[in-house]
């Protein structure tokens, strides 16, 4: 079997932004060492210059250097600072090298990069979330203007990829003649595993994780606990995670009178997380718009139940491990919070099918599925290029 060479591209990287970039990572560590591909991958750094490093012998990444604000946060200008910088990066490993396909992480800005290069390269495009048209507030404008170049670099594509069922559903409202796969996210069962028998809640430490943005809904989530303090007068939450919002979000807390109970902890570095989510009773969200949550799926690696509102990805992901709560409002949030922590059997029976859950979704099957599809994806286009040179 030949060796496959691969082009991949991704904006975000570690300790840059958020689940694209977790994952992008995460793939590259099941690629690490193979003998069967090889990887140059285009990602980035939060300050200049831009660096060469080996991630394995068959991995190298060019690090693109940013002058980043916030990690969790891009500005137009540092989006477009990037595109400028990996561009060149990009043409030159195209004229170094013989790859057999391009892989970028995100519709857009990585796969506008591929799309320039179609006639040299053919491309796949991994759709993460916030890049797929749809109800994100920050994004409605650039969704209106950017819209037609969307639909070129999808059509272009030699493939298409959610990574959940709900974010295909999105994508195909976008575009409704696109074919499009979906290949979920993984998590890394070796680093987040339960912290044993759980015991019945009394204090109950409750968590969530995210960028920091409007669809998150983090204040539903603020004003929930302000409920459950009702019957937990001891609840308590814990927000990890950075973004834009991070300031309206402290004010919001200190005007509820809320700072004694609620922790807005930042990003919190990732050898730090595993002990987080272990020492969470309940994980909850309240986002109206996902891909499919790195942060759901770590909880549940964890044996942490998830109470979450309805949006993407959560199909996939709830089960009997967790409570789906049809209105986005604080009040079924906090009944459903309730609910659970009194009961104690039923709270017992979801710890552990949350693992149980979680160990259908490995970072291992994520890359084999992807590994996968390269190979059908060269054999088309070689085969096509063959018959166009007959």
């Amino acid at each position: 079997m030949s060796k496959l060479k691969i082009l991949m591209l991704n904006h975000e990287y570690p300790p840059i932004g958020g689940g694209g970039g977790y994952a992008g990572r995460n793939i590259l560590r099941q690629f690490a060492g193979r003998s069967d591909i090889e990887l140059d991958v285009i990602v980035s750094r939060p300050q200049p210059p831009t660096v060469t490093e080996r991630l394995a012998d068959n991995i190298t990444l060019y690090r693109v250097g940013v002058q980043k604000k916030a990690m969790q946060f891009w500005t137009r200008a540092e989006m477009m600072q990037w595109m400028a910088r990996a561009y060149r990066i990009h043409k030159e490993l195209l004229r170094r090298n013989h790859y057999d396909l391009a892989h970028a992480f995100f519709g857009f800005p990585a796969a506008a990069l591929t799309w320039r290069t179609t006639s040299e390269l053919p491309y796949i495009i991994s759709l993460r979330g916030s890049d797929v048209p749809g109800i994100n507030v920050r994004f409605s404008l650039d969704y209106k203007l950017l819209a037609p170049v969307f639909r070129r670099i999808w059509r272009n594509a030699s493939a298409l990829y959610a990574c959940s069922e709900g974010l295909r559903q999105r994508a195909q409202r976008f575009m409704p003649e696109a074919e499009i796969h979906v290949i979920p996210n993984g998590v890394e069962l070796d680093r987040f595993r339960p912290v044993g028998n759980r015991q019945k809640i009394e204090d109950l430490k409750l968590l969530t994780v995210g960028r920091l943005s409007v669809s998150k809904r983090i204040e539903l989530l603020v004003s929930a606990v302000e409920m459950i303090r009702k019957q937990f007068p001891s609840a308590t939450l814990k927000i990890a995670g950075g973004g834009g919002l991070e300031n309206r979000l402290r004010q919001f807390i200190k005007d509820k009178g809320m700072e004694d109970c609620v922790a807005v902890l930042g990003i919190v570095p990732a050898e730090e997380m595993p002990e987080l989510y272990r020492g969470s009773d309940i994980f909850i969200s309240a986002s109206e718009q996902e891909g499919m949550s790195n942060a759901m799926l770590e909880a549940m690696a964890s044996g942490v139940p998830i109470i979450t509102t309805r949006c993407e990805g959560v199909q996939e992901l709830i089960a009997d491990n967790g409570i789906v709560v049809e209105e986005a409002d604080a009040k079924s949030i906090a009944d459903a919070v309730i609910n659970l922590a009194k009961d104690e059997g039923a709270y017992n029976a979801m710890c552990v099918a949350a693992r149980k859950q979680a160990e259908n979704f490995s970072w291992q099957k994520v890359a084999e599925e992807y590994l996968k599809h390269y190979r059908n994806i060269k054999n088309i286009h070689s085969s096509v290029t063959a018959g166009a040179d007959k």
